[in-house]
């Protein structure tokens, strides 16, 4: 999927569809939103656990994490090319608008 982002993007766009993805790299390539978790804070906790396992815990002996940061991006310009318009409640709960 990753190695079509631009099609699909273009084809969203292309079709007028509004359309949610599964990262926000498909959102600053032209997709209209992402919300999901915040993918920097994933990568600093997996180095943690990595680090834990490195200095001799057991994977199994440490806890199950579920994402505590999550981002939700809206690429306003998108949203202008097909015509949708996002309500200001919307648009205010937005950790991040691409103009």
């Amino acid at each position: 999927m990753f190695a079509n982002q631009k099609r699909i993007v273009d084809f969203a766009l292309k079709s007028r569809l509004p359309s949610l993805h599964t990262t926000k790299e498909y959102v600053e390539a032209g997709g209209l939103m992402y919300y999901g978790a915040d993918q920097a804070e994933s990568y600093r906790r997996v180095a943690y656990y990595v680090d834990r396992i490195l200095k001799g815990a057991k994977p199994a002996d440490l806890p199950v994490e579920q994402p505590m940061k999550f981002e939700f991006i809206i690429n306003l310009k998108t949203a202008k090319q097909i015509g949708v318009t996002i309500p200001p409640e919307v648009l205010a709960r937005a950790s991040r608008l691409i103009r």
